[in-house]
């Protein structure tokens, strides 16, 4: 799943009072400066990675060379106003002939490929893999009892589908549970709107309104609480809105155990060595995360409009895989080696899911990247939660077929996600974190950039900070192309800001403070003016 929806499901997950313990809307009075992600510490009071400064101090007058970076996602608007310019073009390919000209398989793919979409529409939404593994084994086991016969295999298959369940049924009822509030909520909030009777309603509209009841008593509290953070109450209605669609989709697609969309790509699902399906359409039903991660990358920096991305000279190469729902790993590999035969020297992977179907298929893949000189770069996860305890798939880390870890996959750098202010709240709260797991912390709050429609939205989660590294990769490869990809990841890793006081992260139930070092990898913040400087000397 693209994982800034985890992160939403997380705002969503409390309320203010009893009645609707539903979710918690996430602006606040603080704000940072804009385009902070790429302002410097010293010079601009935000901790920022320093983009700027190293454009003016030691790019000036310099020219990088394009480098293709694949965004793997939900879909990319291909069209909007701050990307167009900066999008990838396979010229082996003519335009709409319904010919593979260039003979890899994929018909008229210009832009990139869809691996959930085919001739007869494209996957919108899909299961929890949870849902899809429980759906796998429930045929096997779901009569079965624990004085049943098992080999081995068949026995830690037995304990894992009874684990898989509970979770499975504790996350429906919790769904439904939200489902159902958020229906009452909304069908209050319309009815206090309608009586009311204004088109642009402000504060001092809910401070007049006399509730009729104890449930209109509430919401309207909250909505006055969320006016002292955001004066604009379509916004605050938007994110009421996204709180019920949310968990429609959780409980009518993500855990419906009877929903299975895969008959609409067309594949053999089960042979994860199929490579050939799909179709070109890369910005599908909903390309809101896509088009957001791809702007951080390479929204232009020369047209004087919108905002200004990481790399200057990087190609957005847009791969299909995720839907609103867990991505599959068949998916992923597919996406991941389609990005390295097409050229791409970096590719970004803001998405990640709590289980994984053939997570060998997805360690080939990144082996074979591995083997063609191509970064990885992926996002953490949103879960507040340590990844040495509880994966978070894909990861670096493979395991041989009995699920016993044999190494790393080392071009690979995982993202976990900072704020802008240097203080104890450096981490955001809701990043996932690991001293091994973890490589390095980059921007991800507060974080505004393109979405569809040539429009542009603020949006936080590790799904942000991502392309911040995947846009350095991509600036370092330009100005510096005889860099190899463990190169550029050295460089990133030996060139961060490090921090030398304790940051607030959670563990269990609690928050407590520990230093960077004892959180990641590198023990600090990606830092483009240092890495730049790295780079040259090397």
């Amino acid at each position: 799943m693209a994982i800034e929806k985890r992160k939403q499901m997380k705002k969503l997950s409390y309320f203010l009072f009893i009645i609707f313990p539903l979710f918690s809307l996430a602006q606040t009075k603080d704000e940072p400066k804009a385009n902070w992600q790429n302002l410097d510490l010293k010079k601009d009071g935000v901790f920022g990675i320093s983009t700027e400064r190293a454009y003016s101090e030691l790019l000036n007058g310099k020219t990088g060379i394009p480098v293709i970076v694949a965004v793997i996602d939900g879909g990319v608007d291909v069209h909007h106003e701050d990307l167009r310019q900066e999008i990838w073009v396979n010229t082996k390919e003519i335009v709409g002939n319904g010919i593979d000209d260039d003979h890899n398989g994929y018909i008229d793919d210009v832009n990139g490929w869809d691996f959930i979409g085919s001739s007869r529409g494209n996957v919108q939404y899909d299961n929890l893999e949870l849902v899809r593994l429980v759906r796998k084994m429930q045929p096997k086991y779901a009569t079965a009892l624990n004085s049943t016969k098992f080999s081995d295999v068949e026995r830690k298959e037995f304990n894992q589908y009874q684990k898989m369940v509970a979770e499975y049924m504790d996350e429906l009822q919790n769904a439904q549970m939200g489902l159902a509030q958020m229906i009452v909520f909304n069908k209050t909030m319309d009815t206090i709107v309608a009586k009311i009777g204004k088109p642009d309603l402000v504060l001092l509209d809910f401070e007049n309104y006399s509730p009729a009841n104890d449930i209109e008593k509430k919401v309207v509290k909250i909505v006055r609480s969320e006016f002292a953070k955001n004066k604009d109450f379509k916004k605050i209605d938007e994110e009421i809105k996204d709180g019920f669609k949310y968990y429609d989709a959780k409980v009518n697609y993500h855990l419906n155990i009877d929903f299975d969309p895969r008959s609409i790509v067309g594949d053999d699902y089960l042979n994860s060595n199929e490579r050939t399906y799909g179709n070109n359409d890369v910005t599908g039903p909903d390309a809101m995360h896509g088009t957001h991660v791809s702007g951080i990358i390479a929204a232009s920096r020369s047209n004087d409009i919108g905002i200004g991305g990481v790399s200057d000279r990087a190609r957005i190469m847009a791969i299909r895989v995720v839907p609103d729902g867990d991505e599959r790993d068949k998916d992923v590999a597919n996406g991941i080696r389609y990005a390295v035969d097409n050229g791409a020297k970096v590719i970004n992977m803001s998405f990640g899911k709590g289980y994984s179907w053939d997570k060998k298929v997805v360690d080939e893949a990144v082996k074979y990247a591995m083997s063609k000189d191509v970064l990885l770069v992926h996002a953490a996860g949103n879960d507040s939660r340590n990844t040495e305890r509880k994966d978070n798939y894909p990861n670096k880390r493979f395991a041989d077929s009995l699920g016993v870890e044999k190494g790393e996959l080392v071009p690979w750098i995982e993202v976990g996600a900072s704020g802008w202010k240097d203080d104890d709240d450096l981490v955001a709260g809701f990043s996932n974190y690991g001293k091994k797991t973890v490589d390095v912390f980059a921007p991800g709050v507060k974080i505004k950039s393109t979405v569809p429609h040539s429009l542009y939205k603020e949006e936080d989660g590790t799904s942000m900070a991502a392309p911040v590294v995947a846009g350095l990769a991509a600036l370092i490869r330009s100005y510096y192309p005889k860099l190899k990809a463990l190169q550029v990841k050295d460089v990133i890793m030996n060139s961060v800001s490090t921090v030398n006081h304790k940051v607030k992260v959670k563990v269990d139930d609690s928050s407590e403070k520990m230093l960077l070092s004892d959180i990641c990898v590198s023990g600090g913040i990606v830092n483009a003016y240092k890495a730049l400087q790295l780079a040259a000397k090397m």
